[in-house]
């Protein structure tokens, strides 16, 4: 920030001789980090930071030193493991990681970084569940009815089937949701689970074994009834706890998970065939100096302390120190039962985690998508070039099979692509995406209609529509829909709806309402997140995104 005037300058100056002898006197890298101190650097799995975030703090307040007198400062970085995987694979400042699994570690391995493979401790422990609300765990004979990962399947497959259970009073449809299996843990092993009580298996399944039929249609079945893919569970169950049943009526992740979000309403189903275990490893980067090595090693100490292992317990997690007993919050007030699983699936292998992702790209639901994007004056400039880049980006997750529409709107909506498919048109989808140019007024509601219109056109059983919406201003021109028949044209086709408001001049509400009565999401973007909001998008859509292929 400049100065203008010379008398603030001098200020400044003054102000700045101070600061500097603060600095001399008690240290400081800024944000609290003492000047001295031995930074750990921590990745760790998004269903963890409840607990990291209170237990980080707790040990930088104890001012803990290394041998040399040098104390020891925590910083936490939240990723799921494929996101991880991806940005640690080309080296890392990481210090200390803390996957779900071991096989996470060994696939980083395997792109190129074995960097953590050589120390590694578990920290808790918590089971893949499904995360059901009562009402419908319930109506489904729970908790003395045994469900399963195939009972689950064949229910959001079956809308008669869930019907008859529910009696019609809890949705016409069991919506199902899990993680996507490139980007997280609980994704991977929701599908590896199915082809666990598919081949009726307790030990690991086998890369072959991903291959029989059986498995494949089984993978497949489960798939078609899956309505949404989040990048983490812990997102998943606080987006359903907000949402309510509408939203999702299950949706698999950790037992933890339906602690620290469920509050109460959600219950852990622990399927009979039996479900996985994460036991966090906590792994030292091999790679890092012999004080910051130290350095991770005593936070890890800690963590596997009573004080550690206590606040794990509080929040949600099984301690793995047998000083700490089980007791609450993991108990039926807050839906889970900690004697269970009975049955816990041996690990997965790198070579099953990459099948079973290739599988998924071939068991899931093709997406029917429609975009439309504004193109108004209001774009021009840095706006329509990032808008237009992170296009490209999400147009290149897409899958071979997945269909395109591109409308295109200003002074008047325009249809630049119908109904395309991805693997043969790509190209040309992208140079369209690419020759986009702002001008003109915003016929935001026409659009929408209009996208609407083409997802009526073109739904099939098979598909899943989606609408993309993404606009920076306020409809200034529309005369064939109004926001109310809009919206209704928009979700009359059982589409997932995601909305963009590009900035500060958009019209929040309309985004807003339309992605959450279409059980979507709203975005509040700017030039600096569109990238990251694509690919949220890409996740939610089962783009190819994260590790595997």
């Amino acid at each position: 920030m400049s100065l203008k005037k010379y008398s603030s300058l001098i200020l400044f100056i003054a102000i700045l001789t101070l600061t500097s002898l603060a600095c001399g006197v008690f240290g400081g890298l800024g944000d609290g980090i003492p000047s001295n101190a031995v930074v750990v650097n921590v990745t760790a799995s998004k269903s963890l930071q409840p607990w990291l975030d209170t237990a980080v703090t707790q040990f930088n307040d104890a001012e803990i030193e290394t041998a040399d007198g040098n104390p020891v400062y925590v910083i936490l970085n939240p990723a799921e493991a494929g996101q991880a995987i991806t940005d640690m694979a080309g080296g890392t400042d990481t210090t200390l990681w803390i996957p779900d699994q071991q096989v996470w570690v060994n696939i980083l391995a395997d792109q190129g970084n074995p960097d953590f493979q050589g120390d590694c401790q578990s920290v808790a422990q918590s089971p893949l569940v499904i995360g059901m609300w009562q009402d419908a765990a319930a109506a489904l004979g729970w908790p003395g009815l045994p469900l399963g990962w195939l009972d689950i399947g064949s229910l959001a497959a079956d809308p008669a089937a869930w019907n008859y259970y529910s009696g019609g009073e809890l949705g016409d449809n069991f919506r199902m949701g899990h993680t996507h299996p490139g980007l997280s843990a609980t994704g991977a092993n929701t599908l590896l689970a199915v082809v666990q009580a598919a081949q009726s298996k307790t030990n690991a399944v086998s890369a072959e074994d991903i291959q029989q039929p059986i498995v494949q249609a089984s993978v497949g079945a489960f798939e078609g009834g899956v309505t949404w893919f989040s990048q983490d569970s812990a997102d998943l169950g606080a987006t359903m706890t907000e949402r309510g049943i509408n939203y999702l009526t299950a949706g698999v992740m950790y037992e933890s998970d339906v602690v620290n979000y469920g509050g109460g309403n959600l219950v852990a189903i622990y399927p009979l065939e039996g479900t996985f275990m994460a036991d966090f490893p906590a792994c030292v980067n091999q790679s890092a100096s012999g004080e910051e090595v130290e350095a991770a090693l005593l936070f890890r100490d800690y963590l596997l302390g009573k004080e550690g292992q206590q606040a794990a317990l509080e929040n949600g997690l099984r301690p793995v120190n047998p000083d700490v007993p089980l007791g609450s919050p993991l108990d039926e007030a807050h839906g889970v039962d900690p004697s269970q699983p009975e049955i816990i699936f041996a690990p997965p292998s790198v070579k099953t985690v990459y099948a079973v992702q290739d599988l998924w790209q071939e068991a899931r639901k093709d997406v029917n998508l429609v975009m439309a994007l504004d193109t108004s004056g209001s774009m021009s400039g840095s706006k329509m070039s990032n808008m237009r880049e992170a296009a490209v980006q999400f147009v290149e997750q897409m899958g071979d099979d997945d269909t395109i529409s591109i409308i295109a709107f200003s002074t008047e909506p325009t249809l630049l692509v119908e109904h395309a498919q991805v693997g043969p048109n790509r190209n040309k989808i992208i140079r369209a995406i690419e020759q986009l140019e702002a001008d003109g007024d915003t016929t935001l509601f026409d659009a929408i209609g209009d996208a609407g219109m083409v997802l009526s056109a073109t739904s099939l059983p098979s598909t899943a529509n989606a609408l993309v919406v993404l606009t920076d201003g306020q409809d200034t021109r529309s005369y064939r829909y109004d926001e109310t028949t809009a919206v209704n044209e928009a979700i009359a086709n059982n589409a997932t709806v995601f909305t963009i408001a590009y900035g500060y001049d958009a019209d929040d509400a309309v985004l807003s309402s339309l992605a959450v009565r279409a059980n979507g999401k709203f975005f509040q973007g700017d030039e600096a997140s569109i990238d990251a909001i694509y690919d949220e998008m890409s996740a939610a859509f089962g783009g190819n995104v994260g590790v595997g292929r």
